[in-house]
């Protein structure tokens, strides 16, 4: 559990604003929605956009259309309550909802999650295999290596992972743009594909996942959140201005991204349409078209924007990831940990697909993760709605009623699609008989109809009942400080590595007690027969250590200093802390290693984790 209640702790109000007037001013406040576009330019969307293009031509670019003006609404939504209320999506929601209800909410923000980095996991083993002949199962597996370069990327602060998305977003760009002069679609034909038309089964299911692969709810919490990392005024005229400027980030952003999908559409309806391809789904099966009807240099493109997108998006499904369980449950774990959990997620099921299916399930897998992005996203969008059209908590800030009448139509759309969706598919399963109707009947079904009525709960209580106000960050009511001198602590243990730390770590401790107190040196033996043996192993090493560390108590003594030595065995963490424990220390001196991140992980973070099992202050010595 972290005392830092804010989103994104260690980034929030990173990004400071200029105070004079001018383009860097404007230019300080774009990024977050270039980081949240990326999740709209995913190798999900490929999929589904391919699938639609290559059946249906340019029939559904409308639902593109429609789909990014939908997600324009909504991400302006999510700005502003993170801008106003200093709150992210997730945060709001567990102030808000009792746990029955936040706790499944939780779950399904999970499920999106995974779902997401299923498809960033899926588009770049594919992009690899396209690109190097990489069989997709290494490359599933090499996903699990981009944890370092998210770490990297996070360490280095906001603006060095802004500044690497839109570059990536710039060569993906640059590669559809390259695409669409080699393919050569006939502008009339593509215009004709923003008229909205009927929708057949298939291109509704398609046009499902169109929706649910543009408009992600992880999206909704991650830019709720990013938007707080800009360090802006907190006045009325701040506020204002904060969303302003994030309305044009997110207008131009989103933009890209609709014609990143659409150019994605428009190529799968030009090169495979018109030829007659009418059931190209799958990505690799579009690469192997596009070299036998365009040549070598089209493919490569293909590939190279694909592993572009995926790269990208699993970054922003990593902060995504981190927000949702901060906001939701109040607890942050290590990054590298919670890379670690959202990667697993997305890993295990790709690599069940592909042992238990074959590598040519992983397209239909890709459309499959879409549709339950779509799936998710009520749940996300309709607190959204609730949250920024509640006066007591946006003040003047609350969204004009024909947004909230624009909003509310949008997330109909998205709740009648899905639902008619669910209903098709249920329905084909009981038509189809066999032995797995009996588990539609007593598992699926019922599953359905819990989630309905939990979507049905958050969409009605507000109407009927206030939305509670948001706990405050910081307690106003702080206890009662009685200041008063405390006597120098009397025993005092120090634990030593016999290395040159140990000289800074000693006098250290001294200057805490002088020469009034005792000291407690303790070194743990970390060998194969200390760890089994425990106090009973006579090996070199706990030979060794127990003649340098009483050597170093004689030193002491020498001095004129009360020192005892005490030597622990097995895992450094429990020793120290079950002797410190046992020997009624006031205070414990511990030396640092000064290593982070990967080497945290290889060798351990011992003093963190030495922290949490002693019942005494500790001091640490770099």
């Amino acid at each position: 559990m972290t005392h830092d209640r804010r989103s994104l702790g260690d980034a929030h109000s990173s990004v400071a604003i200029p105070t004079a007037k001018g383009w860097r001013r404007i230019l300080a406040f774009l990024g977050p929605a270039y980081l949240v576009s990326v999740g709209y330019m995913d190798p999900g969307n490929w999929a589904t956009d391919i699938a639609g293009g290559s059946a249906f031509g340019y029939q559904l670019i409308w639902v593109l259309l429609m789909s990014n003006l939908m997600a324009l609404l909504l991400q302006s939504l999510s700005a502003r309550l993170g801008i106003v209320r200093g709150l992210d999506l997730a945060q709001a929601s567990r102030h808000t909802y009792p746990p029955i209800v936040n706790i499944p909410l939780y779950v399904m923000a999970e499920i999106a999650i995974a779902a997401c980095d299923l498809a960033e996991v899926v588009g770049m083993a594919i992009g690899l295999n396209l690109l190097f002949g990489l069989p997709v199962l290494w490359g599933v597996l090499i996903t699990a290596l981009d944890t370092l370069l998210i770490l990297f990327l996070m360490n280095k602060g906001m603006r060095l992972l802004e500044v690497f998305i839109v570059s990536i977003v710039t060569l993906i760009g640059l590669s559809f743009l390259a695409e669409m002069f080699i393919v050569e679609p006939v502008v009339g034909d593509v215009l004709k594909g923003f008229i909205p038309s009927a929708l057949s089964d298939k291109a509704l299911y398609i046009a499902i996942g169109i929706i649910g692969a543009t408009v992600m709810p992880h999206n909704l919490y991650l830019h709720s959140s990013l938007v707080q990392t800009r360090r802006f005024e907190r006045t009325d005229k701040g506020m204002r201005e904060a969303i302003r400027f994030n309305f044009f980030d997110t207008t131009i952003a989103l933009n890209l991204a609709f014609f990143v999908n659409a150019a994605i559409l428009i190529l799968a309806a030009a090169a495979f349409h018109t030829a007659g391809h009418y059931d190209v789904a799958e990505i690799d099966q579009a690469h192997e078209l596009l070299g036998e009807l365009f040549g070598t240099m089209a493919p490569a493109l293909f590939a190279i924007a694909l592993i572009g997108a995926g790269q990208s998006s699993t970054i922003t499904g990593t902060l995504a990831g981190q927000i949702v369980m901060e906001g939701y449950l109040d607890l942050r774990i290590r990054p590298w940990l919670r890379r670690l959990i959202t990667r697993l997620l997305a890993i295990i099921p790709a690599i069940v697909s592909i042992i238990w299916f074959g590598p040519d399930s992983l397209g239909q897998l890709l459309v499959l993760s879409q549709v339950v992005l779509s799936l998710q996203l009520g749940f996300a969008v309709i607190p959204l709605i609730h949250f920024t059209s509640d006066k007591l908590t946006m003040g003047k800030f609350v969204t004009k009623p024909w947004v909230q009448l624009l909003a509310w139509a949008t997330a109909l759309i998205i709740v009648v699609l899905n639902a008619q969706l669910v209903v098709q598919e249920v329905d084909g399963w009981l038509q189809s008989g066999g032995p797995h109707v009996i588990w539609v009947e007593t598992v699926v079904i019922p599953v359905i109809v819990l989630f309905a009525l939990l979507l049905l709960y958050i969409t009605v209580k507000p109407f009927f009942a206030k939305l509670r106000t948001a706990k405050q960050h910081i307690d106003s009511t702080l206890p009662e400080l009685k200041v008063q001198e405390l006597r120098p602590p009397q025993r005092i243990a120090v634990t030593v590595e016999f290395k040159p730390l140990d000289e800074r770590v000693l006098n250290t401790a001294i200057a805490q007690g002088g020469k009034v107190a005792e000291y407690i040196l303790i070194h743990i033996t970390e060998s194969a027969a200390a760890r089994y043996l425990g106090a009973h192993s006579g090996d070199r090493e706990a030979v060794d250590d127990a003649t340098n560390l009483e050597h170093y108590a004689e030193k002491l003594r020498a001095a004129g200093y009360n020192a005892e030595a005490v030597v622990g065995q097995g895992s450094p963490v429990v020793a120290i802390a079950k002797l410190v424990n046992t020997s009624e220390a006031d205070l414990l001196v511990m030396g640092s290693h000064g290593h982070r991140g990967l080497k945290d992980l290889l060798f351990g973070a011992t003093v963190d984790a030495v922290r949490h099992r002693v019942k005494v202050p500790v001091l640490v010595v770099k």
